[in-house]
């Protein structure tokens, strides 16, 4: 999942989603470096993670993309993901997405001093461009994509993946709504046996 997605999954708690965003950026044992609070929220990332690219409709989704894109298919289906959860009425109804979007980001301005050095420099301008409620733009999803390349090794060019979203965009939806309530009740459930331990 993507930074949206991993946000929404959060639950609303400061610390969870603080571990939650910078995941990515502390390799191994460097999670030990962070209060036991943000642990949980980068050991809730890393089992999302792993639910989401077990699922069946991931993988379905992925294979739209594998021919543009390779092993790097599961990257941008997260992205995708983003898009739809940014769209999802159940989720974000009437104005919700803005709000949740403002709440996100001022909690996480309160625990920039946990922020590794590639987060803290890479946030100011995933909140001044609103990254978190762009995703529900096309637009925003072709910015993301070609973001994913220029980190990508093997990868020069984000049109053909682009081209394969918008071809392919009601049968990537799909595969969002039946995946979605799947990861949110596991993250919940993941959730209640963290805080509990």
């Amino acid at each position: 999942m993507n930074y949206l997605a991993h946000a929404y999954l959060s639950f609303h708690i400061p610390e969870i989603l603080a571990g939650n965003m910078v995941s990515d950026f502390v390799k191994g044992k460097k999670k030990y470096d962070y209060p036991v609070s943000i642990q949980k929220g980068i050991h809730l990332h890393r089992a999302i993670d792993g639910f989401t690219d077990q699922h069946p409709a991931t993988k379905k989704a992925k294979e739209f993309f594998k021919p543009a894109v390779g092993p790097y298919a599961g990257a941008f289906i997260d992205v995708v993901y983003d898009h739809f959860l940014a769209l999802d009425k159940e989720e974000f109804p009437a104005d919700q997405l803005d709000l949740f979007t403002k709440e996100a980001y001022g909690q996480l301005d309160a625990l920039q001093s946990f922020f590794p050095e590639k987060f803290a420099a890479m946030f100011p301008y995933m909140k001044s461009q609103n990254w978190l409620f762009n995703y529900r733009y096309k637009e925003g999803i072709e910015k993301s994509f070609g973001g994913l390349v220029r980190r990508a090794q093997y990868l020069t060019d984000a049109q053909p993946a682009y081209r394969i979203f918008l071809s392919e965009y009601d049968a990537l939806s799909s595969h969002y709504v039946s995946f979605f309530p799947e990861v949110k009740a596991f993250a919940s459930s993941q959730l209640a046996l963290l805080l509990n331990q």
